[in-house]
């Protein structure tokens, strides 16, 4: 039979166990990552990348292969009523400007009310069609407006990634985290 006491002590450990895992304290082991800019309706976000499929998509961005990414591609075409957890995120393959979001936690952390976001994103590549109108594009819909001027297309791929948006332009970041150089 348990002593009472023995019960106690083995409570508390679990308890102290606990209690470390849902602490917001940066002490204890860590990690550096690079921090990707990119555009979320005409304000500056960073994202991490983690994961990525297919091993192609790992490789070329530094990511663990995750190929059950590949599972979160929704049938072609999706229908309109299909809800999924996958988001879009535009890349410029030419390197020649940031990624563009649809979506980004509001405020970033806990508290986040925007529905939308989803760290699960499926590449579209953007590329430049009308050098002469090639500048910044800031938000989808300045994406979507240079799509139909034809300045841009905008092509799905099958590369899925995992970036979880983890600061801003204003220097609000994910709680707990310590950012430098922005």
């Amino acid at each position: 039979m348990l002593k009472p006491w023995i019960g106690i002590a083995l409570f508390s450990v679990l308890l102290s166990g606990c209690a470390s895992l849902s602490s917001n304290s940066v002490a204890g082991p860590s990690i550096t990552m690079p921090l990707i800019p990119g555009w979320f309706n005409d304000q500056r976000v960073y994202y991490i990348t983690t994961d990525a499929s297919p091993v192609a998509a790992a490789t070329g961005k530094n990511a663990n292969f995750a190929p059950r990414l590949s599972d979160a591609l929704p049938p072609r075409p999706k229908p309109p009523e299909l809800k999924t957890v996958i988001e879009r995120i535009y890349g410029f393959p030419e390197g020649d400007q940031p990624t563009i979001l649809p979506s980004a936690p509001d405020p970033i952390g806990a508290t986040s009310v925007n529905r939308p976001y989803s760290p699960i994103w499926q590449i579209y590549e953007v590329r430049w069609i009308d050098e002469a109108a090639r500048r910044e594009l800031t938000s989808e819909s300045a994406l979507f407006d240079a799509e139909a001027n034809g300045w841009v297309s905008i092509t799905a791929t099958d590369m899925v990634v995992n970036c979880a948006v983890v600061a801003d332009g204003e220097g609000r970041h994910l709680p707990g985290s310590v950012v430098n150089g922005i």
